[in-house]
């Protein structure tokens, strides 16, 4: 590899993992908030919040990689044209042939690593993040529970538990207090097991035990209940997708799939490492510009034109899921017009275009 190669492959990687950092750090404070938030609910126990950011984050990363290559090579190309490293360079004869070589080799392992992300790291994280959700709402352990200890609830009820079994479905020496308006309701119990109503609901069926329920305030209305059993309603977990969902199916097996669902989540895997070569070649296009022009503003316009190609990639996803474009059509109206444009203007990037001849008179 020439100096001139590794001088601009270096500055290439360089913009290219700045740029992917920034927009790392933007989205991983987008998942956790989403996260705290199913956590606060009592939907996701606390115990998976690391596990859960990690494989939600290798679902966005095919989104954010793209991004953050096309706009760390604008960024170099940018600085190049500002600094007139680039008038220099066409001045020898180093022209977009010549800097492909260089480009591609950021660009390529890119590429591969949206493609291995798209299509089989993704489904992977999205079958393991489900399965563990759903082992986790059946363990009281996992969601939160500990023997010995008192336990708030999301919705502000205190627990207390002496003991669980093993397998974290059985608990003894429970006790509960509970506020509803202007009410106290507290329960203790010898022990209690967990059960699911539906796809959300969980309780815990307290057995033997007493409720005493009164006024927060002064005043004497108070209740005095013994029972046998009793039901509590735990806050709803997340909702676990089904086994022949789409989107938790491998790759493979989509392919034989007859469903339109299936279809559209084979294209929206396929599309985003295509999408991220066409986006990338565009850059050096994108960027061209005057030494004294300002950089940002072309930048803009190929976040824009990013953006907009996402959600054509997203609501064709939707569109082929609906059934509303035919199946053989797919993504491909998306991805190969804008790789084949990207492809043109690239190998026509800085030719002039030949003056017209004028009639003799």
């Amino acid at each position: 590899m020439s100096r001139l190669d590794r001088h601009l492959l270096r500055d290439f990687t360089q913009s290219f993992l700045a740029t992917l950092m920034v927009l790392l750090v933007v989205s991983l404070g987008g998942v956790m908030a989403d996260l705290l938030g199913k956590i606060a609910e009592g939907r996701i126990p606390a115990t998976l919040m690391l596990s859960q950011l990690g494989l939600q984050l290798l679902n966005y990363l095919p989104l954010i990689l793209p991004m953050a290559l096309m706009l760390g090579l604008m960024l170099a190309f940018a600085r190049m044209y500002r600094d007139s490293e680039m008038p220099v360079l066409a001045s020898v004869g180093v022209g977009p042939g010549r800097l492909l070589r260089p480009l591609l080799a950021v660009v390529l392992p890119v590429v591969v690593v949206v493609g291995l992300l798209s299509l089989w790291l993704g489904p992977w994280a999205q079958r393991t993040g489900q399965e563990m959700i759903a082992n986790a709402n059946k363990s009281l352990v996992v969601a939160g529970f500990d023997a010995g200890k008192f336990t708030t609830l999301p919705n502000g009820s205190v627990i207390y538990v002496g003991g669980i079994s093993g397998e974290g479905t059985h608990i003894e020496r429970v006790f509960v207090q509970r506020q509803t308006e202007d009410r106290l309701d507290v329960v203790t119990a010898q022990g209690g097991d967990m059960f699911f109503e539906g796809d959300t609901d969980r309780y815990l069926r307290l057995n033997k035990g007493f409720r005493v329920e009164g006024p927060l305030d002064d005043g004497l209305d108070y209740r005095l209940m013994r029972f046998a059993q009793n039901e509590l309603a735990l806050p709803d977990r997340e909702d676990v997708r089904d086994a022949t969902d789409p989107e938790m199916l491998p790759t493979p097996a989509l392919l034989g799939d007859p469903r339109p669902e299936a279809n559209a989540q084979l294209h929206a895997r396929i599309t985003p490492p295509l999408l991220a070569l066409a986006f990338a070649l565009l850059a050096l296009p994108l960027a061209r510009s005057l030494p004294r022009q300002g950089r940002y503003g072309r930048i803009m316009l190929g976040f824009m034109g990013y953006l907009v190609g996402t959600l054509l990639m997203i609501n064709g996803t939707q569109a082929l899921a609906d059934g509303k474009l035919p199946p053989a059509a797919g993504l491909w109206w998306l991805s190969l017009p804008l790789l084949a444009l990207a492809v043109w203007w690239y190998a026509h990037d800085g030719r002039l275009s030949r003056p017209r001849g004028k009639a003799a008179t």
